[in-house]
């Protein structure tokens, strides 16, 4: 099974220090690049315009919004190319797609139509690593640093656990390139799963 805390304890930040830790490192990735494992089908994203429209039950505006925000992510990865890294990343999806996770779906491909290398990863594939429990949010930056992402019970973002050892994030590395290999392109996922849905039906969980 796969798990950070198998190659040592990591150093666990609250949400403002994994904020700056994380900043400080980001534009650092290189050449190894940024990997990044989502498996949980909710989240909460308190600020977020098109999220906040989201929960409020206003689709359309919502979809509005991140489509609104196309010239923002289209400099932010240009200038991603420039810094010499590129971002690739593994959604985790299971049937029937959350209220959620088709929102966040529509934000994804409007990433990954500016640059983001984005696969879907369905359940049958991510079962085989979750032997005993799920797999955690993982994200890495180039070859020296690695964090678990923490959520609180609602689902905000509550900090992080870092982790500095090169085996402990050359494995994982290698298991979430495993994984995207073997995900589907989310244009195509986006086209055949996404796309022909109805608007979400918003639940009292969203907050």
């Amino acid at each position: 099974m796969l798990s950070p805390q198998s190659g040592g304890s990591g150093l666990r930040l609250g949400l403002d220090d994994y904020s700056e830790d994380f900043s400080r490192h980001f534009w650092r990735s290189g050449s190894e690049g940024f990997w990044k494992l989502e498996r949980q089908q909710s989240f909460q994203e308190p600020g977020v315009e098109s999220w906040e429209a989201f929960r409020k039950g206003h689709w359309d505006e919502s979809v509005a919004l991140i489509e609104a925000q196309r010239g923002h992510y289209e400099e932010y990865f240009q200038q991603i190319t420039e810094s010499g890294f590129a971002l690739h990343r593994v959604r985790c999806a299971e049937e029937p797609i959350s209220p959620y996770l088709q929102w966040e779906l529509h934000l994804l491909h409007l990433k990954a139509q500016c640059g983001e290398d984005t696969r879907v990863l369905g359940r049958d594939g991510v079962l085989r690593y979750e032997a005993q429990r799920p797999l955690p949010e993982i994200v890495i930056l180039g070859s020296s640093v690695m964090y678990e992402v923490l959520y609180d019970g609602g689902g905000k973002l509550a900090g992080g656990i870092r982790f500095d050892d090169p085996r402990t994030i050359s494995r994982w590395r290698k298991a979430i390139q495993e994984m995207h290999r073997a995900g589907e392109p989310l244009d195509d996922f986006f086209t055949r799963r996404v796309a022909p849905l109805p608007p979400p039906t918003v639940t009292e969980e969203l907050g």
